[in-house]
C-alpha cells in the first residue's frame, strides 16, 4: 500500500505542475499547442536524469522513483495530450502544424533524453 502512496503523491504533484504550465502558457497556446510540447520535452529530460542517476547509486531508491519517476513525471508528461492535440488538428485541417508538432515532440523528447544522459556520463 505504501507503493500507492508515493505514486499518488507524486502524481498530484506531477499534475499540479502541468496544470500550472498550462495556465502560465495558455495565451500562446492559443497559437500552437505549446505547453504540452514543453512539458513532453522537459518531463523526457527529467525522466532520463532521473534513470541515469539511479543507476549510478548503490542501489535503486525504490520510494524515490515511484514518487519522481512514477508519479511526478509520469502525470507530469503529457504524451496523451499530445496524442488528443495532434488529432485535433487534423481534424481541423492544420495538417501541416501537426506534421510539425509531431517532429518537434518526438525528436525535441528524443534529444532531451540523449542530451541528460550525456550530461550524467
Amino acid at each position: 500500500m505504501t507503493n500507492f502512496f508515493w505514486v499518488a503523491l507524486g502524481g498530484a504533484i506531477g499534475a499540479v505542475g502541468r496544470y500550472s504550465i498550462g495556465l502560465w502558457l495558455i495565451n500562446l497556446s492559443k497559437l500552437f499547442p505549446f505547453a504540452t510540447l514543453i512539458v513532453n520535452i522537459t518531463g523526457s529530460f527529467l525522466l532520463a536524469l532521473l534513470f541515469a542517476w539511479q543507476l549510478n547509486q548503490d542501489g535503486v531508491n525504490q520510494q524515490l522513483w515511484l514518487l519522481l519517476g512514477v508519479g511526478t513525471l509520469g502525470a507530469f508528461t503529457t504524451f496523451s495530450t499530445f496524442s488528443l492535440d495532434l488529432v485535433l488538428l487534423a481534424q481541423q485541417g492544420e495538417w501541416l502544424k501537426a506534421v510539425i508538432y509531431a517532429l518537434l515532440n518526438i525528436v525535441g523528447c528524443i534529444a532531451a533524453v540523449l542530451l541528460a544522459l550525456w550530461l550524467k556520463s
